[in-house]
């Protein structure tokens, strides 16, 4: 399954970026991202990929760049540029959709690393330290925006940026757990124009919830319409947005429930820069993966 992966990630590869050939480089940034998807595939360091004997027999003739030639390559404006470009062809939704679901995902660290980047928040079961992976997904499995921050990062935050950033073919719904129920994100979506956010009312201390009211604070459109939706007298509508958005809890748990899937990140993938290219390889592999219909021998 492996090798099948990469040679899908190699056929993509062929049809983005510039065509012309780079005669001033050794190594090509699509070989350069080759290398790199063949360590990540294996769940291996870069460095592993920089060996020959751990590649077949028939893909042992050409060269392979050293670990410190691919540590720059991988930092250069080129190669991020083309591993952005692969991630949009991958993961971006290829029509409109009425029905947009948000969440986070932990990635927690070990608590003695030293990762400065990394901080603490909340996680499944309690507190932990690393990364979280945000992510606004379709029903069909397109993400059409995601962002990695630190643990302690709210969630609003990166929700608003994501909404913000989301191409036009979100529209409709956007439905989030109670987290999600703040007035900027509602408003957020209001400035779209075509995006109504559906959560529960958010419960806690001067959020009106006990009186049934929200609060002496100037409300955002998009919530009031949420909570209209929500405690109507017939809320079988947003009973059923909501029971929908568990899809989104097996799609987390598809990126992770197959060998080279987005599991605990290992001991080399550390600092913001490093965890963030390594997850959007495990995206744009579980993507392929998906479209591909690829299994294992198992399967």
């Amino acid at each position: 399954m492996e090798h099948q992966l990469w040679r899908a990630i190699v056929a993509l590869l062929g049809t983005l970026g510039n065509k012309r050939p780079q005669a001033r480089l050794t190594y090509t940034d699509r070989r350069i991202i080759a290398v790199y998807y063949w360590a990540v595939v294996h769940d291996r360091p870069t460095c592993w990929a920089c060996c020959p004997r751990n590649w077949p027999p028939h893909l042992r003739q050409q060269p392979l760049p050293s670990p410190s030639r691919m540590s720059r390559r991988l930092r250069s404006p080129s190669v991020v540029a083309l591993l952005d470009e692969l991630d949009r062809r991958v993961l971006a939704p290829q029509a409109p959709g009425l029905y947009w679901m948000i969440d986070g995902k932990p990635l927690p660290v070990g608590g003695c690393s030293k990762d400065r980047q990394a901080g603490y928040g909340k996680a499944a079961g309690g507190k932990a330290k690393g990364y979280k992976l945000h992510a606004l997904v379709g029903s069909d499995g397109a993400v059409a925006q995601w962002r990695l921050a630190p643990m302690n990062k709210d969630e609003r935050v990166m929700a608003q940026r994501m909404v913000k950033a989301a191409p036009p073919e979100v529209l409709g719904y956007l439905v989030g757990d109670a987290n999600f129920d703040s007035n900027p994100l509602h408003r957020a979506c209001d400035r779209r124009g075509n995006l109504q956010l559906v959560t529960p009312r958010r419960r806690g201390p001067g959020t009106g919830q006990r009186r049934g009211g929200t609060g002496h604070r100037r409300q955002a459109p998009g919530r009031l319409r949420s909570i209209a939706l929500a405690e109507a007298p017939f809320p079988a509508f947003a009973e059923r947005l909501r029971k929908d958005r568990s899809a989104i809890e097996r799609q987390f748990g598809n990126l992770t429930n197959w060998g080279g899937g987005l599991g605990p990140l290992p001991a080399w993938v550390r600092t913001h820069r490093r965890v963030r290219r390594w997850v959007q390889a495990k995206l744009v592999l579980a993507a392929v993966k998906r479209a591909a219909e690829i299994t294992t021998c198992a399967a």
